[in-house]
């Protein structure tokens, strides 16, 4: 077969099993067999004559060709569907699609804020509304129950249940921080090596339900490190409740280092080695909206430009899902 003649099924085959990392889910996603869908993509890779995946008996990973692949998967399936949508009888035409509701976490910069701002360029005449969860495991509670349309976090740490009805892809390896108050020993440096914060007790959401995915990959982080967990602190949501409580509890924060700035306190990388966060989006399997569509396009050029799905050497990351016991 000419690569010209690529079936929209095994492109679409193709494109969950990239954001599954998974071919069960996938397979379930799409309401095939898993066998149908392992042979779609052995065809889709005999077509190209190139391995899109790696894949044993416990995990499932892109090869720099299925990385290649994805953002052009993506353009043809949205081709095609607007195709479809075009010659749909009783379509509404010239309807405006309703506005996309988006979570960024909080209300300041980072990477969702700029992959929206990117995202609204591209489409100017979709209305993407920004929304400020505090944390993706309340998020993508709201996403699958329709209240809210896509969410932004480390969704690698969410329960599986909660993960299930929801499709993701990444979007950046995010270097962490530490935020300090003023006066901290560690304050007058450039970056704080991980060692260094020994014997600290840090906060990171412990007892927060909105942010348990956040409190999970801080505890992987602190494990042997001799790190401490903050205790549980009031639930603050917005810039200046989140000041006042860090400023009464004097704990340091870990963050990202894209975080708000906060009065009073310095932010500063963490680094030997450079801990990294794995930013995914998420939206409801099957969901589709013109708004997506450029959330996956801003995503995709953010990336490229900066290069944000490459770890540094010698970073830290969480085990991914894919490497743990039943990820396969």
């Amino acid at each position: 077969m000419n690569p010209r003649d690529v079936e929209p099924r095994l492109l679409r085959g193709f494109v969950a099993v990239a954001e599954e990392l998974h071919f069960t889910r996938a397979a379930a996603r799409l309401y095939v067999a898993q066998q149908a869908l392992s042979r779609d993509v052995r065809r889709l890779e005999q077509t190209l004559a190139a391995t899109l995946f790696v894949r044993t008996t416990r995990a499932v990973e892109l090869t720099a060709d299925g990385q290649r692949l994805l953002p052009l998967a993506r353009r043809v399936l949205r081709a095609h569907e607007e195709l479809t949508d075009a010659f749909t009888a009783g379509a509404a035409a010239g309807a405006a699609p309703r506005p996309l509701l988006v979570d960024l976490n909080t209300d300041g910069p980072g990477t969702a804020r700029t992959v929206l701002e990117r995202a609204r360029e591209l489409a100017p005449d979709c209305e993407l509304m920004a929304r400020f969860e505090s944390g993706l495991t309340h998020a993508a509670a709201e996403v699958a129950a329709g209240r809210l349309d896509v969410a932004f976090g480390y969704a690698d740490g969410l329960d599986p249940a909660l993960r299930a009805p929801l499709a993701q892809r990444p979007v950046r390896y995010e270097p962490l921080a530490v935020l300090l108050p003023e006066g901290h020993a560690l304050a007058a440096g450039e970056s704080v090596p991980l060692d260094a914060l020994a014997g600290e007790t840090v906060y990171a959401g412990a007892g927060n339900p909105r942010t348990l995915e956040w409190t999970g990959l801080a505890r992987e982080l602190f494990a042997g490190r001799g790190i401490l967990m903050a205790p549980p602190a009031p639930v603050a949501i917005g810039k200046e409740e989140f000041r006042r409580v860090m400023v009464k509890t004097g704990n340091p924060v870990l963050a990202t280092v894209g975080f708000l700035d906060m009065p009073g306190c310095v932010k500063l990388p963490l680094t030997d080695p450079v801990p990294l966060s794995p930013l995914s989006m998420v939206w409801r399997k099957g969901f589709s909206h013109p708004g997506l569509d450029a959330l996956h396009a801003a995503a995709d050029g953010l990336a490229a430009e900066g290069g944000w799905l490459r770890p540094p050497g010698g970073s830290w990351l969480p085990a991914p899902l894919t490497h743990r016991p039943g990820g396969g």
